[in-house]
């Protein structure tokens, strides 16, 4: 284990909160836009349409790339078995707790007070479990994925760690190599993709296929760039660096990643395009973020760890209560704009509400951690990421 304690990255802390908290005013936008999900306004709303379609763009490859980086730190501090096991548990044993606790629950509001799960009695077994799978897991997807990329991280962990500095620890690399490398993982997964939808087409519909493999596979090169930039801070100096070029490309990456949505179809290419514009919106938006977060966050609040404790928690049972604010409450709120910022108040408040709960109660603290709660009078000091 190394001894060695790295200064604080309270901006990246602060990145990694806010960017797991977005997901309160994405999925309550999901409501006003045009985007056909669970619950949906009888008008949809042009400007929340496009704060949804933003926030998708870029949020979670920007959050892989945060969680690669804090994983190989975490990694370089214990033996490779007690580093696995740790970082099973503190994702592992979340995910396994939401999931009769919140995604099965929702699974039946669904079923019982909306169309989104259909004729269940005609469905056959098979489709039925592949129904179900989706919706136990859809919410969780992204510790699912944390968790493959963590044993699959092992091998090339084992590999950055004991490597030599490569072309003195990347000082040549730019962002126009940076985005041709990004470029070529795109195309790769389209081309897995597009290949998968000739030769079989309904394993796209798979659940778990989807979840373990594409999407695993696609946040791949992100969780892989968050870890190469703890071991070469040249690649971290590129990232927190305003650059002016790569700000214009992330803008016009947005407009081609909005024009592609609203033009393209899904038996066409829109998945394949898609592909390449998010994973390059997202490899820009990482300077965006890092840099604004480095000069703007980067010192220690009570009130920002706060946040970045809460964060988990709010991100797991702000969904299931979105949906009880689209099915009971937003049918009486003709404004949508009024609405969405009613549904905001409803979900914080109540998320937060049952944060402050469920500190007091040992096994959710447990649960919703995944780690060992300690007696204390200021408990959860320790960002849950870290």
């Amino acid at each position: 284990m190394s001894k060695n304690t790295p200064q604080r990255e309270y901006f990246l802390d602060s990145i990694r909160a806010w960017l797991m908290l977005l997901g309160v005013p994405f999925h309550v936008s999901l409501i006003y836009s045009a985007q056909n999900w669970s619950v949906n306004s009888p008008v949809s709303s042009e400007w929340l349409t496009l704060f949804n379609e933003f926030i998708h763009a870029f949020r979670m490859q920007v959050f892989f790339v945060i969680s690669g980086y804090f994983s190989y730190m975490l990694y370089l501090r214990y033996q490779p078995q007690q580093w696995l096991k740790l970082r099973v548990e503190r994702v592992g044993i979340p995910m396994l707790a939401a999931v009769p606790l919140l995604t099965l629950p929702q699974f039946f509001m669904l079923k019982a007070w909306t169309t989104k799960i259909g004729d269940w009695p005609a469905y056959t077994a098979l489709q039925k479990l592949n129904i179900l799978s989706w919706h136990l897991i859809s919410h969780l997807w992204f510790l699912l994925v944390l968790v493959v990329l963590t044993v699959a991280a092992m091998a090339f962990f084992k590999w950055l760690r004991n490597s030599a500095p490569a072309k003195a620890g990347y000082a040549d690399l730019n962002w126009m190599k940076l985005s041709l490398a990004i470029l070529l993982c795109s195309l790769a997964w389209g081309a897995l993709r597009r290949l998968i939808y000739i030769i079989a087409p309904d394993l796209l519909g798979v659940a778990l296929f989807n979840f373990v493999v594409m999407q695993s596979l696609f946040y791949l090169p992100f969780f892989i760039l968050g870890a190469m930039s703890w071991k070469y801070p040249a690649i971290k100096a590129l990232f927190v660096k305003p650059v002016a070029g790569v700000f214009v490309a992330a803008a016009l990456a947005f407009i081609t990643y909005v024009a592609n949505q609203a033009w393209s179809k899904g038996e066409g290419w829109l998945y394949e395009i898609d592909a390449v514009v998010s994973m390059l919106m997202g490899l820009w938006m990482v300077n965006v973020v890092f840099s604004l977060g480095y000069r703007m966050l980067n010192s220690h609040s009570p009130r920002v760890v706060y946040l970045v404790n809460a964060s988990l928690f709010i991100y797991l049972v702000h969904h299931p209560l979105t949906l009880l604010y689209g099915i009971f409450i937003a049918p009486y709120i003709s404004n949508n704009t009024l609405g969405f910022i009613v549904g905001l108040a409803f979900v914080f408040g109540i998320a937060f509400a049952l944060y402050e709960f469920h500190l007091r109660v040992p096994l959710l603290r447990f649960l919703f951690s995944g780690k060992p709660q300690r007696v204390s009078a200021r408990p959860l000091q320790q960002p849950l990421d870290r």
